[in-house]
């Protein structure tokens, strides 16, 4: 709250009120008009005037020329300024880290993708981490100063009792209490957010895939590991715990060895491993990868075939469960399996879900954001907070009005 000698000002508490409103309205908007902001907002055009120039004034917004075709006077339109603050977004994956830098309007500035040698204890990796965001920050043209916010992206739950990560075996020694610290410090003195890979991929499907637009969808993500991300009237849903999707544990398919090595039922039968050993158990031979049985079956191979109908089963029955508990409008299959074999899976496990749902099937889709789905999303969650911090920022550096 903002007080003037020690007693709230409620003029100016108005004031920050109607700044803020007008700032979140231009962030949503991009380039928009004062009449616009006023019809948007509900706020009178005197108010919206005075918010923009304070807002103009603490370098928050920019003028960005005129609106012109319309009958009488052009409108001057603003913008949010793009320098205002910065986003480091990290996607912490089994074999690759994707980190990116974007200012306040989500424009990327810099890159990078980098092979995982895997293994790394958290000491190593964060200060590979760091590395990789001073080499980014280069290239961007900003200090680690100008960082706004870092957001990480990484398998697992985080557990925030402990301040570790549990259910991520890829992630070595992140399961200690304390190990979520280490992050601190890889983007300078930047605050960040750990949130869980697909949960962050479909934020980024809500923002800038097929999920836009749509209050409740899922993603199901199904690569070298299963996990689903749920959107509930277009919010993300974490559970009690931040472990609502982990439906690797569902008890969908026959047992498998795989469960004894720390993996859920599903996971066992229906990940990219799975569907490898089931080709082996099947008689496939030279068969390395996931991508291989998919292939062989496209070519007319019988018993990639029976894998990729098994893994339709599969898939299916654990759907099921999730539209009986959800009732999504859509649902985005994600990662490695479900975007390389959407166009094989999603007829069939379509046809079978018509016979284990009670009401109609939801549409069921292919991610067409594919490995930058969890980047994307981190960079989406990022912003959002970003815009937050560097308002309230300017409030307590300068107040507003």
């Amino acid at each position: 709250m903002v007080t003037i000698g020690g007693t709230a000002s409620t003029t100016a508490v108005l004031r920050v009120m109607n700044e803020r409103a007008v700032f979140a309205e231009i962030f949503k908007r991009g380039k928009v008009s004062r009449p616009e902001l006023a019809q948007a907002t509900g706020l009178s055009k005197p108010t919206i005037s005075m918010a923009l120039a304070d807002l103009e004034r603490a370098r928050l917004v920019r003028p960005v020329g005129l609106r012109t075709g319309n009958a009488g006077r052009a409108a001057l339109l603003y913008e949010i300024r793009p320098q205002a603050g910065y986003v480091l977004a990290v996607d912490i994956g089994r074999e690759f880290v994707r980190v990116a830098i974007a200012d306040l309007v989500g424009d990327i500035a810099a890159r990078k993708d980098e092979h995982r040698k895997g293994g790394e204890s958290p000491r190593e990796l964060v200060a590979w981490l760091a590395g990789l965001a001073h080499t980014l920050a280069d290239e961007a043209g900003v200090a680690l100063a100008d960082i706004t916010l870092t957001v990480f992206g990484t398998p697992g739950v985080h557990d925030k009792g402990t301040s570790s990560l549990q259910l991520a075996p890829n992630l070595p020694g992140w399961d200690r209490p304390g190990s979520i610290g280490l992050f601190e410090g890889v983007a300078g003195d930047a605050p960040y957010l750990v949130e869980n890979d697909v949960d962050l991929a479909a934020v980024g499907e809500g923002a800038y895939g097929l999920g836009q637009g749509i209050a409740h969808f899922a993603l199901v993500w199904i690569g070298t590991g299963i996990g689903m991300g749920i959107m509930i009237d277009g919010k993300l849903y974490r559970g009690c715990q931040g472990a609502a999707g982990e439906i690797s544990y569902l008890p969908v398919g026959e047992g498998d060895p795989l469960v004894n090595r720390g993996r859920g039922m599903l996971e066992s039968v229906a990940s990219a491993d799975g569907v490898v050993a089931l080709a082996g158990r099947l008689g496939m031979r030279g068969v390395s990868s996931a991508k291989d049985v998919f292939d062989a079956a496209r070519a007319g191979d019988e018993a990639a075939r029976e894998v990729v109908a098994a893994e339709a089963d599969h898939i299916a029955h654990a759907l099921a469960g999730i539209i009986a508990v959800l009732d999504p409008e859509l649902v985005v299959l994600g990662g490695g399996i479900g975007v390389q074999a959407g166009d094989m899976l999603i007829g069939p496990v379509t046809e079978f879900l018509g016979d284990l749902v009670a009401l109609r099937v939801p549409m069921i889709k292919a991610s067409t954001l594919g490995t930058d789905a969890v980047l994307l999303g981190a960079m989406a969650v990022g912003l959002t907070r970003a815009r937050d911090l560097v308002f309230e920022r300017a409030v307590a550096q300068a107040p507003l009005g």
